[in-house]
């Protein structure tokens, strides 16, 4: 049985931009272009109205950005995720939008086969940017963030020693297989633990586990 398409939602305000991934998009028999934003506010909108699976979101627009517009999907429409474009490696920016929830963020000039695979990546439940790339950047924007505040202290509380064992693992980077190898346990018994401390935490991915542990002072 053939899966249906992944419903995408193009976000720019460039017209040129949106015709562009557009065409890149209708060459693909698993990917449908629902919908075209040229705004964050227009984006916030047609994701309740749509409902696509990965909203494909430009950072720097008028009136409503991409942080804040990711920040209102992930919270209004936790059914679509967000992948982020950004013009720098590590713009402060596509730091900021993983903050707001988005699964991933990619470059501009990403080739048109990488972007699509991230599509599929982030349609299947993955996060795209690697831990290690995360926590490259959460280093770089350290002194940013709060540190051991006391609501997520209550809720590292809430997870076994095992699990916050997993949880700074993962906060260091390590992949599931390198976890299994540090903790003396499969690989699948570490994505069960991963899943766990996901829904203890009501993260939506290791990105935000990632972030979590350096908010909740563990890194």
């Amino acid at each position: 049985m053939t899966s249906p398409p992944i419903r995408v939602l193009l976000v720019d305000d460039h017209e040129l931009i949106r015709r562009g991934m557009r065409m890149v998009f209708d060459a693909e028999s698993d990917m449908h272009v629902v919908g075209e934003a040229a705004s964050g506010a227009e984006a916030v909108h047609l994701t309740a109205e749509l409902s696509p699976d990965v909203v494909l979101m430009d950072i720097r627009m008028p009136e409503m950005d991409g942080i804040e517009a990711t920040r209102r999907i992930v919270r209004g429409s936790p059914g679509s995720r967000v992948l982020v474009l950004t013009t720098f490696d590590l713009d402060e920016y596509a730091f900021g939008s993983l903050r707001a929830g988005a699964s991933g963020f990619l470059l501009k000039n990403t080739p048109p086969a990488q972007l699509m695979t991230a599509i599929r990546s982030i349609a299947a439940g993955d996060a795209l940017v690697s831990p290690r790339v995360t926590r490259a950047m959460l280093d770089l924007f350290a002194t940013k963030l709060p540190r051991g505040t006391e609501p997520d202290g209550d809720r590292v509380g809430a997870l076994t020693d095992r699990e916050q064992d997993v949880l700074l693992a993962i906060a260091k980077g390590l992949s599931n297989a390198e976890i299994g190898e540090a903790l003396f346990v499969s690989e699948s018994t570490v994505k069960t633990h991963v899943g766990r401390i996901l829904h203890k935490l009501d993260l939506r991915d290791r990105v935000q586990a990632v972030i979590f542990a350096y908010e909740a002072g563990l890194v």
